[in-house]
């Protein structure tokens, strides 16, 4: 592509320009949320028509904490507050109103900065009645209407807006949601991202997403992502955290990882508050939510859907948003987890909130056009001119969440099947949280054990174990005599010992027979080569033997079932 403009300026170029930047427009940001909102907005106008694009901080906000890093750690052209009072700009496109930029010496575009107008914020608008951003003491300056063009996703809000401030009624809009087109658009990398978050076949993906404010799903349930990685089983569910980003600012980044700690450990994902929110919501089976525009944006991509907070006490009543909230199917954050998760999966009509969804998202793919279109005009008189295609939505980028290292407990439950082969459900053990002191019954099947790696440090369920595995290939101690100083420990109670020896094979150690086996993972035709997990498979055994089997029985082989994957495996007497 061309860097050169597609129409030659009168203005005079800079001998400093390499390129010809003729119009300059200000992109103005007074949170992260509406940052990140007005980059998506900011892209459609393109360098190559000879637009200089710089952006500037909005003072006051209580969420604007690092906001100034982010765009600097992006490369972007930043100027002080001060700097930018002082300058003229041809434009000014801001993704939240606030009285304060009528200091810009600029045309004003304001817009929303997530799906629609529909938070009431008195302590911003004064009015208890007026959703943030539709206010008249948002877009007033006496008499006059402060932006220049106030965007909107949908007509609804040009109505709600006729009621709230009428004197602005002229200048409303109908720009679609860009964002949401975005969204649309990537659809089709659905496996590129769950790749990235880590869900293969037979695993799906929980998101949680939780906005801001005492209403909000964290604010309500602060230990509902805890509750729901130690609740699914962990082999066939991974679930992924996305706050708003008002709650890193407030808490703090250190603050809110400490917060998460014990389910971060037991492995969950937290994506970060700048982007990935939208590729985890393509990525998705479940999204647990409440009133923010993430939840939202689910129920628009037809995911299973659960609200666990409903925010209606500070959504404005006539908005599509507490429509929504109101029909919505609900999460009981102390019932059972995971029966709820299938259940609403099972009845899952995503029709019932096809209206509130309609009612908020209008223009669906038009939304980059349309904002050319109210964009351009105001750099005519830079003989600027609007493109003659329209534009075409990018993907969003790949998820990078952030991890550690993941559980090492597990409470394991399993059985026997009529076919021979073996459940097994291992649900994470949260640090903090005593492991049930099951009886030792041999032949109950279904009982509960503790199966541990080697990389646990918590001594007591050290000790418990049933199961432990040696993740790491290459250790200190060759795997047989890594496995006998396990089984022999005076303080173990182990029954099963698994150390790796590749990717697809593993060396166990059972202690009521003292056998030595080696196991390793078969091929289907056309697989890659599964890998072996060696503490999924200490448990399979360990459910094997709690069920009356031998390990003379394990000849044959063993089918290990999580959820709808079989992992088929092999093994073999060592000499």
């Amino acid at each position: 592509m061309s860097l050169l403009p597609s129409r030659r300026s009168r203005r005079r170029r800079s001998r400093w320009d390499t390129v010809p930047e003729d119009a300059q427009v200000l992109g103005v940001a007074r949170t992260l949320t509406s940052a990140t909102r007005l980059l998506d907005v900011m892209r459609l106008l393109r360098p190559e028509d000879g637009i200089a694009v710089s952006y500037t901080v909005n003072p006051g906000s209580v969420f604007a904490d690092g906001l100034a890093d982010y765009f600097d750690g992006l490369g972007a052209r930043v100027l002080s507050w001060r700097e930018a009072t002082r300058r003229r700009f041809d434009l000014a496109v801001a993704c939240a109103v606030h009285p304060s930029m009528r200091q810009l010496d600029a045309p004003l575009l304001v817009m929303p900065h997530g799906a629609g107008y529909n938070r009431l914020v008195t302590e911003s608008t004064g009015e208890p009645g007026a959703p943030a951003g539709l206010s008249r003491r948002e877009l007033m300056r006496g008499r006059r209407v402060l932006p220049a063009a106030i965007g909107v996703s949908h007509e609804e809000q040009i109505d709600r807006l006729a009621r709230t401030c009428p004197q602005a009624v002229p200048v409303a809009r109908l720009v679609g949601d860009y964002c949401w087109d975005r969204i649309e658009q990537s659809r089709p990398r659905r496996d590129l991202y769950r790749a990235r978050l880590g869900v293969g076949r037979g695993r799906r993906l929980v998101v949680v997403n939780s906005t801001w404010s005492e209403h909000s799903l964290l604010g309500r349930h602060p230990d509902l992502p805890a509750k729901l990685v130690a609740a699914l089983p962990a082999d066939e569910f991974a679930v992924a955290l996305v706050l708003h980003p008002n709650v890193w600012a407030r808490h703090s980044r250190h603050r809110v990882h400490q917060r998460l700690a014990r389910a971060m450990d037991a492995g969950l994902l937290v994506l970060p508050p700048q982007e990935g929110w939208r590729a985890a919501l393509i990525a998705s089976d479940w999204v647990v939510g409440d009133h923010g525009s993430t939840t939202f944006y689910s129920a628009a991509l037809h995911r299973v859907l659960l609200l666990a907070a409903t925010g209606l006490d500070e959504l404005d009543p006539a908005s599509p948003t507490a429509a929504f909230s109101r029909t919505a199917p609900r999460l009981d954050p102390d019932g059972d987890l995971l029966a709820q998760l299938l259940a609403a999966a099972e009845q899952h009509r995503p029709q019932l909130l096809q209206a509130p969804v309609d009612g908020q998202l209008a223009a669906r793919g038009e939304a980059g056009r349309r904002l050319q279109e109210v964009m351009y005009p105001f750099l005519a008189h830079r003989n600027i001119t609007l493109p003659a295609d329209p534009p075409v939505p990018d993907p969003v980028p790949e998820p990078n969440p952030e991890r550690r290292v993941g559980p090492t407990a597990f409470d394991v439950t399993g059985e026997v099947l009529p076919d021979g082969s073996v459940a097994v459900r291992r649900r994470p053990v949260l640090a903090g949280e005593a492991h049930e002191d099951h009886d030792a019954h041999d032949n109950d099947e279904s009982r509960g054990f503790l199966a541990v790696t080697e990389q646990e440090t918590h001594r007591l369920w050290r000790s418990s174990a049933e199961v432990m595995a040696r993740t790491v290939i290459d250790g200190e101690l060759a795997p047989a005599d890594w496995l006998r100083a396990r089984i022999d420990s005076p303080r173990a109670s182990l029954d099963v010992a698994v150390a790796a020896l590749a990717e697809d094979r593993c060396l166990l150690l059972l202690r009521r027979c003292g056998t030595l086996l080696e196991a390793h993972a078969r091929r289907a035709y056309g697989d890659p080569g599964p890998r072996l997990d060696p503490l999924l498979l200490g448990a399979a055994v360990q459910v094997w033997l709690n069920a009356r089997r031998t390990a003379a029985d394990l000849s044959g082989g063993l089918l290990v079932r999580t959820g709808p994957r079989t992992l088929d495996v092999a093994f073999t007497w060592p000499p």
